[in-house]
Protein backbone atom coordinates (compact mmCIF):
# COMPACT_ATOMS: atom_id res chain seq x y z
CA UNK A 1 0.00 0.00 0.00
CA UNK A 2 1.49 3.57 -1.06
CA UNK A 3 2.27 5.70 1.67
CA UNK A 4 -0.28 8.12 0.86
CA UNK A 5 -3.45 5.49 0.52
CA UNK A 6 -1.79 4.79 4.05
CA UNK A 7 -2.25 7.99 5.12
CA UNK A 8 -6.18 8.37 4.08
CA UNK A 9 -6.67 5.14 5.85
CA UNK A 10 -5.28 6.64 8.86
CA UNK A 11 -7.13 9.30 8.47
CA UNK A 12 -10.57 7.64 7.83
CA UNK A 13 -10.85 6.12 10.87
CA UNK A 14 -12.90 6.69 13.50
CA UNK A 15 -11.45 6.66 16.65
CA UNK A 16 -11.01 3.86 19.48
CA UNK A 17 -14.45 3.00 20.56
CA UNK A 18 -15.99 1.09 18.21
CA UNK A 19 -19.43 0.84 16.48
CA UNK A 20 -21.50 2.32 19.40
CA UNK A 21 -19.60 5.02 19.79
CA UNK A 22 -20.40 6.13 15.97
CA UNK A 23 -24.02 5.03 16.60
CA UNK A 24 -24.30 7.46 19.27
CA UNK A 25 -22.08 10.12 17.49
CA UNK A 26 -24.78 10.67 15.03
CA UNK A 27 -26.65 12.15 17.94
CA UNK A 28 -23.98 15.50 17.28
CA UNK A 29 -24.06 16.01 14.16
CA UNK A 30 -25.50 19.58 13.09
CA UNK A 31 -28.65 18.18 11.32
CA UNK A 32 -30.69 20.87 13.31
CA UNK A 33 -28.55 23.72 13.04
CA UNK A 34 -30.01 26.85 15.43
CA UNK A 35 -29.30 29.32 12.72
CA UNK A 36 -27.79 28.90 9.47
CA UNK A 37 -24.78 27.23 8.08
CA UNK A 38 -21.83 28.70 6.39
CA UNK A 39 -21.53 26.27 3.96
CA UNK A 40 -22.93 22.92 4.23
CA UNK A 41 -22.20 19.23 2.21
CA UNK A 42 -24.54 16.47 1.91
CA UNK A 43 -22.52 13.51 2.46
CA UNK A 44 -24.99 10.38 2.52
CA UNK A 45 -28.12 11.23 4.52
CA UNK A 46 -26.60 13.80 6.98
CA UNK A 47 -25.32 17.44 6.49
CA UNK A 48 -21.80 18.68 7.62
CA UNK A 49 -20.35 21.89 7.75
CA UNK A 50 -16.80 22.01 6.04
CA UNK A 51 -14.73 23.53 9.15
CA UNK A 52 -11.38 25.91 8.27
CA UNK A 53 -9.85 28.06 10.90
CA UNK A 54 -12.17 30.72 9.45
CA UNK A 55 -15.48 29.22 10.08
CA UNK A 56 -14.29 28.16 13.48
CA UNK A 57 -13.94 31.31 14.58
CA UNK A 58 -16.82 32.86 13.63
CA UNK A 59 -19.34 29.49 14.41
CA UNK A 60 -17.40 29.69 17.69
CA UNK A 61 -18.56 33.21 18.53
CA UNK A 62 -22.20 32.51 17.24
CA UNK A 63 -21.98 29.66 19.43
CA UNK A 64 -21.61 31.64 22.17
CA UNK A 65 -23.35 34.53 21.80
CA UNK A 66 -26.31 31.26 21.98
CA UNK A 67 -24.43 30.18 25.20
CA UNK A 68 -25.02 33.74 26.87
CA UNK A 69 -28.76 33.32 25.87
CA UNK A 70 -29.00 30.25 27.13
CA UNK A 71 -27.47 30.83 30.50
CA UNK A 72 -29.67 34.18 31.17
CA UNK A 73 -32.62 31.69 30.60
CA UNK A 74 -30.96 28.72 32.96
CA UNK A 75 -30.98 32.16 35.68
CA UNK A 76 -34.44 33.43 34.78
CA UNK A 77 -35.87 30.01 35.02
CA UNK A 78 -34.22 28.70 37.92
CA UNK A 79 -33.66 25.66 36.24
CA UNK A 80 -30.55 23.08 37.56
CA UNK A 81 -28.10 21.86 34.83
CA UNK A 82 -25.39 19.17 35.38
CA UNK A 83 -23.09 18.43 32.25
CA UNK A 84 -20.32 15.66 32.65
CA UNK A 85 -17.24 15.56 30.75
CA UNK A 86 -15.29 12.36 30.08
CA UNK A 87 -12.94 10.74 28.35
CA UNK A 88 -9.33 9.34 27.86
CA UNK A 89 -6.61 11.49 28.65
CA UNK A 90 -5.94 14.48 25.86
CA UNK A 91 -9.35 13.73 24.70
CA UNK A 92 -10.21 17.37 24.24
CA UNK A 93 -12.22 17.67 27.37
CA UNK A 94 -10.55 20.99 29.29
CA UNK A 95 -10.54 22.61 25.73
CA UNK A 96 -14.47 22.46 25.19
CA UNK A 97 -15.34 23.21 28.96
CA UNK A 98 -12.85 26.70 28.30
CA UNK A 99 -14.13 27.85 24.87
CA UNK A 100 -18.16 26.67 26.43
CA UNK A 101 -17.15 28.98 30.44
CA UNK A 102 -15.33 31.87 28.09
CA UNK A 103 -17.88 34.29 28.10
CA UNK A 104 -19.89 32.68 30.63
CA UNK A 105 -21.02 34.53 34.10
CA UNK A 106 -18.70 32.06 36.20
CA UNK A 107 -21.44 32.58 39.44
CA UNK A 108 -23.76 30.99 37.47
CA UNK A 109 -21.77 28.42 35.46
CA UNK A 110 -19.26 26.78 37.62
CA UNK A 111 -16.14 24.34 36.82
CA UNK A 112 -15.56 20.97 39.51
CA UNK A 113 -12.60 19.70 38.60
CA UNK A 114 -12.10 17.41 41.80
CA UNK A 115 -8.74 15.86 42.87
CA UNK A 116 -7.88 12.55 44.00
CA UNK A 117 -10.31 11.85 47.08
CA UNK A 118 -8.57 12.55 50.64
CA UNK A 119 -7.77 9.79 53.33
CA UNK A 120 -11.27 11.18 55.06
CA UNK A 121 -13.03 11.45 51.81
CA UNK A 122 -12.33 7.70 51.04
CA UNK A 123 -14.40 7.18 54.04
CA UNK A 124 -17.80 8.54 53.04
CA UNK A 125 -20.18 7.09 50.63
CA UNK A 126 -19.10 7.45 47.16
CA UNK A 127 -21.47 10.11 45.52
CA UNK A 128 -21.02 12.36 48.90
CA UNK A 129 -18.30 14.56 47.81
CA UNK A 130 -19.85 15.35 44.34
CA UNK A 131 -23.22 16.25 45.93
CA UNK A 132 -21.52 19.04 47.68
CA UNK A 133 -21.09 20.36 44.26
CA UNK A 134 -24.28 20.18 42.83
CA UNK A 135 -26.45 23.02 41.05
CA UNK A 136 -28.69 25.73 43.29
CA UNK A 137 -31.50 26.97 41.16
CA UNK A 138 -30.23 29.28 38.10
CA UNK A 139 -26.71 26.87 38.35
CA UNK A 140 -25.00 25.11 35.55
CA UNK A 141 -22.03 23.05 36.79
CA UNK A 142 -19.43 21.14 34.58
CA UNK A 143 -17.91 18.20 35.42
CA UNK A 144 -14.57 18.33 34.30
CA UNK A 145 -14.32 14.29 35.07
CA UNK A 146 -17.00 12.89 37.50
CA UNK A 147 -18.08 10.24 40.12
CA UNK A 148 -16.91 8.25 36.58
CA UNK A 149 -13.60 7.79 37.97
CA UNK A 150 -14.79 5.12 40.00
CA UNK A 151 -15.54 3.09 35.89
CA UNK A 152 -12.23 3.87 34.49
CA UNK A 153 -9.21 5.38 36.69
CA UNK A 154 -10.61 3.97 40.15
CA UNK A 155 -11.08 0.19 37.86
CA UNK A 156 -8.34 0.24 35.80
CA UNK A 157 -5.18 0.89 38.06
CA UNK A 158 -6.74 -0.57 40.75
CA UNK A 159 -7.64 2.12 43.14
CA UNK A 160 -10.76 0.55 44.36
CA UNK A 161 -12.09 -3.14 45.15
CA UNK A 162 -14.01 -5.46 43.01
CA UNK A 163 -17.02 -4.88 45.10
CA UNK A 164 -16.66 -1.34 45.02
CA UNK A 165 -16.50 -1.26 41.54
CA UNK A 166 -19.59 -3.67 40.87
CA UNK A 167 -21.65 -1.39 43.62
CA UNK A 168 -20.79 1.71 42.05
CA UNK A 169 -22.13 0.34 38.75
CA UNK A 170 -25.60 -0.69 40.50
CA UNK A 171 -26.25 2.54 42.38
CA UNK A 172 -24.81 5.14 39.80
CA UNK A 173 -28.01 4.49 37.37
CA UNK A 174 -30.28 5.22 40.46
CA UNK A 175 -28.47 8.00 42.06
CA UNK A 176 -28.58 9.83 38.61
CA UNK A 177 -32.63 9.22 38.01
CA UNK A 178 -32.77 10.44 41.52
CA UNK A 179 -30.84 13.68 40.37
CA UNK A 180 -33.23 14.04 37.33
CA UNK A 181 -36.52 13.33 39.61
CA UNK A 182 -35.11 16.43 42.07
CA UNK A 183 -35.42 18.85 38.30
CA UNK A 184 -31.51 18.56 37.52
CA UNK A 185 -30.93 18.47 33.55
CA UNK A 186 -28.25 15.95 33.64
CA UNK A 187 -26.05 15.66 30.30
CA UNK A 188 -23.33 13.07 29.99
CA UNK A 189 -20.58 13.32 27.28
CA UNK A 190 -17.82 10.87 26.05
CA UNK A 191 -14.72 12.33 24.19
CA UNK A 192 -13.79 9.64 22.16
CA UNK A 193 -10.05 9.62 20.67
CA UNK A 194 -7.87 7.44 18.54
CA UNK A 195 -5.14 5.78 19.46
CA UNK A 196 -3.40 7.33 17.01
CA UNK A 197 -4.11 11.06 17.86
CA UNK A 198 -3.72 10.38 21.39
CA UNK A 199 0.10 9.74 21.08
CA UNK A 200 0.60 12.94 18.84
CA UNK A 201 -1.17 14.83 21.82
CA UNK A 202 0.67 13.33 24.07
CA UNK A 203 4.18 14.36 22.23
CA UNK A 204 3.01 17.34 21.88
CA UNK A 205 2.89 18.19 25.17
CA UNK A 206 6.25 16.47 25.87
CA UNK A 207 7.70 18.98 22.93
CA UNK A 208 6.00 22.28 24.83
CA UNK A 209 7.29 23.31 27.81
CA UNK A 210 3.51 25.69 28.64
CA UNK A 211 1.85 22.28 28.25
CA UNK A 212 4.06 19.56 29.61
CA UNK A 213 2.30 20.38 33.17
CA UNK A 214 -0.54 18.41 31.68
CA UNK A 215 1.02 15.21 31.36
CA UNK A 216 1.58 13.09 34.30
CA UNK A 217 2.39 9.72 35.21
CA UNK A 218 -1.26 8.57 35.54
CA UNK A 219 -1.48 9.60 32.22
CA UNK A 220 1.75 7.62 30.87
CA UNK A 221 0.20 4.81 33.18
CA UNK A 222 -3.18 4.77 31.35
CA UNK A 223 -1.45 5.04 27.54
CA UNK A 224 -0.08 1.47 28.35
CA UNK A 225 -3.22 0.15 29.59
CA UNK A 226 -5.12 1.43 26.40
CA UNK A 227 -7.37 -1.67 25.67
CA UNK A 228 -8.20 -1.88 30.02
CA UNK A 229 -9.52 1.46 29.65
CA UNK A 230 -11.42 0.62 27.01
CA UNK A 231 -12.82 -2.99 28.51
CA UNK A 232 -14.07 -0.43 31.18
CA UNK A 233 -15.63 2.18 29.14
CA UNK A 234 -17.79 -0.63 27.26
CA UNK A 235 -18.70 -2.01 30.86
CA UNK A 236 -19.63 1.46 32.28
CA UNK A 237 -21.66 2.22 29.22
CA UNK A 238 -23.75 -1.27 29.38
CA UNK A 239 -24.15 -0.12 33.15
CA UNK A 240 -24.85 3.52 33.23
CA UNK A 241 -26.23 4.39 29.62
CA UNK A 242 -29.72 4.83 30.90
CA UNK A 243 -33.22 6.89 29.21
CA UNK A 244 -32.86 9.36 32.20
CA UNK A 245 -29.20 10.06 31.17
CA UNK A 246 -28.30 8.64 28.09
CA UNK A 247 -24.36 9.27 26.93
CA UNK A 248 -23.50 11.45 23.96
CA UNK A 249 -20.44 10.36 22.59
CA UNK A 250 -18.30 13.13 20.69
CA UNK A 251 -15.66 12.10 18.30
CA UNK A 252 -12.97 14.30 19.14
CA UNK A 253 -10.00 13.15 17.16
CA UNK A 254 -10.27 17.13 15.39
CA UNK A 255 -10.79 19.56 18.19
CA UNK A 256 -12.00 22.25 16.57
CA UNK A 257 -15.16 19.84 15.28
CA UNK A 258 -15.28 18.54 18.74
CA UNK A 259 -15.65 21.87 20.08
CA UNK A 260 -18.08 23.02 18.04
CA UNK A 261 -20.25 20.41 18.17
CA UNK A 262 -20.47 19.41 21.78
CA UNK A 263 -21.24 23.25 21.97
CA UNK A 264 -23.71 22.91 19.22
CA UNK A 265 -25.48 19.51 20.98
CA UNK A 266 -25.53 21.27 24.33
CA UNK A 267 -27.75 24.21 23.50
CA UNK A 268 -30.25 21.96 21.71
CA UNK A 269 -31.00 20.17 24.68
CA UNK A 270 -31.58 22.64 26.79
CA UNK A 271 -34.75 24.48 25.06
CA UNK A 272 -34.38 28.46 25.87
CA UNK A 273 -35.28 31.88 24.84
CA UNK A 274 -33.42 34.94 24.18
CA UNK A 275 -33.71 37.22 27.05
CA UNK A 276 -30.82 39.25 26.46
CA UNK A 277 -31.95 43.10 28.17
CA UNK A 278 -32.34 45.99 26.10
CA UNK A 279 -28.85 47.64 25.14
CA UNK A 280 -28.03 50.05 27.97
CA UNK A 281 -26.73 53.58 28.08
CA UNK A 282 -24.06 54.91 30.15
CA UNK A 283 -24.86 57.65 32.79
CA UNK A 284 -23.05 60.83 32.67
CA UNK A 285 -19.73 61.20 34.68
CA UNK A 286 -19.62 62.72 37.97
CA UNK A 287 -17.43 65.81 37.87
CA UNK A 288 -14.75 66.52 39.93
CA UNK A 289 -15.47 69.26 41.69
CA UNK A 290 -14.26 69.30 45.49
CA UNK A 291 -11.74 66.34 44.52
CA UNK A 292 -8.04 66.73 44.59
CA UNK A 293 -6.22 63.60 43.53
CA UNK A 294 -2.89 62.86 45.43
CA UNK A 295 0.32 63.33 43.67
CA UNK A 296 1.29 60.27 41.68
CA UNK A 297 5.03 59.97 43.91
CA UNK A 298 3.05 58.83 46.44
CA UNK A 299 1.66 55.91 44.63
CA UNK A 300 3.82 52.90 43.94
CA UNK A 301 3.51 51.96 40.57
CA UNK A 302 3.82 48.47 38.32
CA UNK A 303 7.37 49.12 36.15
CA UNK A 304 6.63 49.62 32.98
CA UNK A 305 8.70 47.43 31.16
CA UNK A 306 6.43 47.35 28.13
CA UNK A 307 5.06 50.40 26.10
CA UNK A 308 2.87 50.69 23.57
CA UNK A 309 4.57 51.77 20.04
CA UNK A 310 3.66 54.99 18.46
CA UNK A 311 0.83 54.84 16.38
CA UNK A 312 3.29 56.04 13.11
CA UNK A 313 5.77 53.82 13.94
CA UNK A 314 3.64 50.24 13.46
CA UNK A 315 4.15 48.35 10.50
Amino acid sequence: MHQKDKDKKDKAKVSDEGNSAVKKTEKIKTDQPLEKQPTEVTHTDEKYTIVDEKIYNKELRRLQVELVKMQEWIRTNGLKVVVIFEGRDAAGKGGVIKRITDSLNPRICRIVALPAPTEREKTQWYFQRYVAHLPAAGEMVLFDRSWYNRAGVERVMGFCTEAEYYEFLRSVPEFERMLVRSGIILIKYWFSVSDKEQEQRFQARIADPTKRWKLSPMDLQSRARWVEYSKAKDEMFAYTDIKQAPWYVVNADEKECARLNCIHHLLSMIPYEDLTPEPISLPPRQGEKGYVRPPITDQTFVPEVYKAAEPDKLD
